[in-house]
C-alpha cells in the first residue's frame, strides 16, 4: 500500500458549558478523505488543543483531556490562560506524543492509579527545558534533551518550565521482553551516549511518522523495543540488534547540527564530524545511501530556501537567499533548487503569493473521549 496519513483526529471546537467542556472538545474528528487516510486503520493521529477556548477555560479543558491519567497544575498566572497542544500517534502496540504547554506540574497520584491502572511506561524527552522529577522517594533534575523513564503504575510528579516534550508510551503486554530493564530504569535519567541517542531517535521517529506507509508501521514496535533496550541497558548484542535505529538517531543528531549552522560558510563535511563528535568515515557511511554528507547539507539548505520562498511575508530576493545560505551565486542556487524540486525559486515564490491555506478545515462528530481512553486502546 502507498503512503498514508492513516486516521487523523483533531479535537478543538468552540466553547460550550464549562462542565462538559473537554469531553465535547474530544468528540470531533478531521475529515479523513481530505488527508488520504486508510479507513478503519488502528493507526491514527489524535490532536487536542486549548487554543479555541477562552483563556479562563483553557486549563479546565486541558485537565479534562488528561482526566484519570495525571493531575495538572499550571505554574503561571490564571489570567494568562493555558495555551497547550497535544498530538499523539496511536500505533498498534504503543503511542508517541508531542506536547506543548506553558510551565506545568503533572502528578500521577495513587488515587489516579486506582482509577486508571494503565500498565504503561512513559519515556519522556523534554526538548526545550529540564524536568524536576519526583519518583520512588527520589527527587532529581533531568536536563533538556535527556530522556527518562516513568511507569504509570508508580506515583510520580514532573514539574517543567515552558515545555515541549516527546513521550513514548509502551504497553507492558507488548514489551514484556524488555520489562525488567524498563522497570529498573524508572525514575532515572538516561544521561549516557546511548540514552541521548534514544532522545534523538524519538525526535527522528516523530518527524517520520506522517510519511510512513502501512508497510513501515508493520514491526515498528519491535524496532522501537530494540532501540529502547540498547539505550536503557546496553550490551554488545542489544547494540548490534539496534544498529539501524542507532544510525537513524545519529542522522537526526547530524540534522540538528546542520540546521543550527545552515547559514555558516564553515558548515562543510570536514568540520561537521567534529561538531557532532563523529569520525569522518562514520559520517560518510551514515549518508552514503542518500548521496553523501555534502549532498545532505545542500538538501537542508534548499529546504530552508523553499520555506522562505513559500512565506508570503518574506521580502528577501533570490540573490539574498542564495548568499545567506552560502551558495556561490544566484545562478548556481537556482539550478540546484530546480534540480531538487522541479521548479525554479521564482516559480516557488509566485505560487506562494496568493497565500492559500491548504490545511484541511472540515470537522465531523466522532465518539472520541479523553487521553486515558486513548492509552487503554493499545
Amino acid at each position: 500500500m502507498g503512503r498514508s496519513m492513516y486516521a487523523v483526529r483533531s479535537h478543538a471546537i468552540q466553547p460550550v458549558s464549562c462542565g462538559a467542556l473537554a469531553r465535547s472538545a474530544a468528540k470531533t474528528v478531521a475529515a479523513n478523505d481530505a488527508l488520504g487516510v486508510v479507513s478503519g486503520s488502528k493507526i491514527r493521529l489524535e490532536r487536542f488543543a486549548t487554543h479555541p477556548f477562552p483563556r479562563s477555560q483553557q486549563l479546565a479543558v486541558w485537565r479534562d483531556w488528561y482526566d484519570s491519567v495525571v493531575d495538572i497544575d499550571s505554574r503561571q498566572a490564571p489570567k494568562t490562560g493555558f495555551a497547550a497542544e497535544s498530538m499523539t500517534w496511536k500505533l498498534e502496540d504503543c503511542a508517541i506524543s508531542h506536547v506543548s504547554t506553558p510551565p506545568v506540574s503533572l502528578d500521577r497520584t495513587r488515587a489516579l492509579i486506582r482509577r486508571n491502572p494503565a500498565d504503561r511506561w512513559a519515556i519522556i524527552l523534554g526538548t526545550r527545558s529540564g524536568t524536576e522529577l519526583r519518583c520512588r522517594d527520589a527527587t532529581l533534575t533531568v536536563p533538556a534533551r535527556v530522556p527518562f523513564v516513568v511507569s504509570l503504575a508508580d506515583e510520580h510528579n514532573c514539574t517543567r518550565m515552558q515545555d515541549e516534550r516527546i513521550v513514548l508510551f509502551l504497553a507492558r503486554n507488548s514489551f514484556r521482553g524488555i520489562a525488567p530493564v524498563l522497570d529498573g530504569a524508572c525514575g532515572s535519567p538516561l544521561d549516557t551516549p546511548l540514552g541521548r541517542l534514544l532522545g534523538d531517535y524519538m525526535i527522528a521517529l516523530w518527524r517520520r511518522l506522517p510519511d510512513m506507509t502501512e508497510a513501515d508501521f508493520s514491526g515498528l514496535g519491535k524496532t522501537i523495543g530494540a532501540m529502547v533496550a540498547a539505550a536503557v541497558a546496553p550490551t554488545a548484542d542489544r547494540t548490534a540488534i539496534a544498529k539501524p535505529q542507532i544510525d537513524l538517531s545519529r542522522r537526526e543528531r547530524v540534522r540538528q547540527v546542520v540546521q543550527k549552522h545552515l547559514r555558516s560558510p564553515t558548515l562543510e563535511p570536514r568540520n561537521l564530524g567534529r561538531m557532532v563528535g563523529m569520525s569522518r568515515s562514520n559520517l560518510y557511511r551514515l549518508f552514503e545511501d542518500t548521496g553523501g554528507i555534502a549532498r545532505h547539507i545542500q538538501h537542508e539548505r534548499l529546504l530552508e530556501a523553499r520555506a522562505i520562498l513559500a512565506d508570503p511575508a518574506s521580502t528577501q530576493t533570490v540573490s539574498v537567499i542564495a548568499e545567506d545560505l552560502c551558495f556561490a551565486d544566484a545562478s548556481s542556487f537556482s539550478r540546484a533548487f530546480k534540480r531538487e524540486f522541479g521548479y525554479t525559486p521564482r516559480e516557488a515564490r509566485y505560487a506562494a503569493l496568493p497565500g492559500l491555506d491548504v490545511t484541511p478545515k472540515a470537522l465531523v462528530p466522532s465518539a472520541g473521549a479523553n487521553f486515558g481512553d486513548l492509552l487503554r486502546g493499545f
